[in-house]
């Protein structure tokens, strides 16, 4: 499994953002020289992070954005799912998908769900808080 560069450029300036938290706004070009992420894909992912409630933007002058809420109560899979969607490890996880041609035959499929709520646990279980974090 690996994220898409959007996933993880999301991630990069989700935490950058967070370590200028505290009321504190931002703007996309700030963000593009913090991270080294090229403007228009920072300006393309603010777009997507704040329609899923993440970031929240403030237009005219002395605008920007900010996190929509504590950097604590942000989890890796809120990222990823805001760049990417649900989180599903094959089609047969997705709701209403059946575009497997294996489907009436397969004996493992019952058991990717479990499979797909582990990996989803997994990156609930880490807050941006700690992806934040300086070392």
């Amino acid at each position: 499994m690996r994220l898409s560069s959007l996933a993880d450029y999301a991630v990069v300036m989700m935490s950058a953002a967070a370590r200028h938290c505290g009321g504190v706004r931002i703007n996309a070009a700030l963000l593009a020289e913090e991270t080294g992420i090229p403007l228009p894909t920072v300006q393309k992912l603010v777009s997507k992070l704040s329609a899923a409630g993440l970031l929240r933007s403030v237009r005219g002058a002395g605008g920007g954005f900010r996190l929509a809420r504590p950097a604590a109560a942000v989890s890796l899979a809120d990222i990823i799912e805001a760049v990417e969607g649900p989180i599903a490890m094959t089609s047969c996880v997705e709701n209403g998908k059946h575009d497997c041609g294996m489907e009436g035959n397969c004996r493992v499929q019952a058991h990717w769900p479990v499979v797909n709520n582990a990996v989803r646990g997994a990156l609930a279980g880490v807050s941006l808080t700690s992806l934040s974090e300086l070392r």
